[in-house]
């Protein structure tokens, strides 16, 4: 689950806790077929019908409040499917897409779920990448397991033996950031656990406090990304031009790049179309393992600037990771149009489709 996603959620949590509210939480674990959400989307019900998050975007969500209700008086787990299968079920009607998920529906007020959410509250302040493992079957139904990329566990699925083997499973599914579930062998039994990878919040950092890049912090936000607005010069990185932005940096771009220390998560924007500004920084940012690096431009403009990186030192196989001219192809002219063609990209990046547009580099420039 996307750490925005999971925010909203604790946020809506916390918020009920104070006033007493009892809770349940439903959580998608297994999809087939296209999803309308994707694995570990959460939905948070109160007993007296308030509801934050979502599943479906509505298509169920009626039917996840009623048996919510039940979880919540029973304060035991539920396990439920919805779906377009030839049952009498009423839940096997829910989905019109063709599609069929399940949910788990888990009581707040459980012994369980009392000992991992404070863990759960701590690891989102700091920002932490964390795995959740939950049992969805058996004896032990709705137990948990909490594991973080550096081997630290808390929590238990009942057994050290059953522990052994999902931590090394959840260690994995950390590694490539993917919610999941596997059956395991204990004893004998076969035992379902679904993992909830957390994640943390993906960077968008962008190199220069151009007009583009005001609106660009604004969409970002929606979509729930971590904004870093670098630019030396004080008088446009103001926060009187971007209240929105999460960080205001106004230090060199290379060197303030270097002490960010991009990562997998982080997504590069440089907007300032200053040579001296970009380049360096460029360097910097090609040379990381940046899941997304863009530069704005024109196509007329782009040889000039690749060929002033090489003579920086950056090799063919960094440059064809960079997007130029960055953005999508909308035929945008406005700021704002341009902003949202440039995080059309991004987002298609985040989503392994980087080559939803033709890359200008790989195909003219390429040796």
């Amino acid at each position: 689950m996307r750490d925005y996603q999971m925010r909203e959620v604790t946020s809506a949590i916390k918020s009920w806790q104070k006033q007493g509210k009892a809770i349940a939480i439903a959580t998608i674990v297994k999809v087939e077929g296209t999803p309308l959400r994707p694995l570990g989307s959460k939905m948070v019900v109160t007993s007296d019908k308030q509801i934050a998050g979502s599943i479906t975007g509505g298509c169920i969500e009626g039917g996840i409040y009623e048996e919510a209700q039940t979880v919540i008086k029973s304060c035991q787990p539920k396990l439920l499917h919805f779906g377009l299968l030839n049952d009498e079920s009423p839940w096997e009607i829910g989905l019109s897409c063709g599609s069929s998920i399940d949910v788990f529906i888990e009581p707040l007020d459980s012994p369980v779920w009392k000992e991992i959410y404070p863990v759960l509250e701590t690891s989102l302040s700091k920002n932490q990448l964390m795995a959740i493992g939950t049992i969805l079957s058996g004896a032990k139904l709705g137990s948990k397991l909490v594991v973080w990329p550096n081997g630290d566990v808390h929590g238990s699925l009942g057994s050290q033996v059953l522990d052994k083997q999902a931590v090394e499973w959840m260690k994995q599914q950390l590694l490539v950031q993917g919610s999941s579930s596997m059956t395991f062998d204990e004893a004998g039994a076969q035992v379902e656990v679904f993992v909830d990878v957390i994640t943390t919040p993906a960077r968008l950092v962008i190199v220069g406090a151009v007009h583009i890049a005001i609106p660009l912090v604004s969409m970002a936000k929606i979509l729930g990304f971590h904004t870093i607005v670098i630019d030396p010069r004080s008088a446009f990185a103001t926060r009187e031009r971007f209240p929105h932005v999460d960080e205001l940096v106004t230090e060199w771009p290379s060197t303030a790049l270097e002490k960010l220390r991009p990562d997998e998560c982080t997504y590069i924007a440089v907007l300032s179309h200053d040579d001296k500004l970009d380049n360096p920084a460029l360097q910097v940012a090609l040379a990381s393992p940046a899941r997304y690096v863009g530069i704005l431009g024109t196509h007329k403009n782009i040889p000039k600037r690749l060929n002033e990186l090489r003579d920086l030192g950056v090799t063919e196989e960094q440059l064809s990771r960079l997007h130029a001219p960055i953005g999508l192809k909308l035929g945008a002219i406005q700021p704002e149009e341009i902003a949202l063609s440039v995080l059309a990209e991004i987002v298609a990046a985040k989503h392994g489709l980087s080559k939803i547009q033709e890359n200008p580099v790989k195909s003219t420039f390429s040796h």
